[in-house]
């Protein structure tokens, strides 16, 4: 992957992913159903999130491990 930071124009970065709910019965079941990929510049620490894809797979694998 080719990355500049917008900020610094700085190209090392750090590549990472959170996990959300979107929605009431998500969150009352505990799903994480909205994925996002992280990228942090390594010199400022500027961080940009890209929404991500998730499969019903792992979808459900999250609910029976939480």
């Amino acid at each position: 992957m080719k990355y500049k930071c917008p900020k610094c124009d700085n190209t090392t970065y750090e590549i990472g992913e959170m996990r959300a709910t979107g929605g009431t019965l998500s969150e009352i079941f505990d799903v994480q159903n909205k994925k996002f990929t992280s990228v942090t510049c390594k010199k400022y620490t500027y961080t940009e999130f890209f929404k991500a894809k998730t499969g019903a797979l792992s979808n459900i694998f999250d609910f029976f491990t939480n």
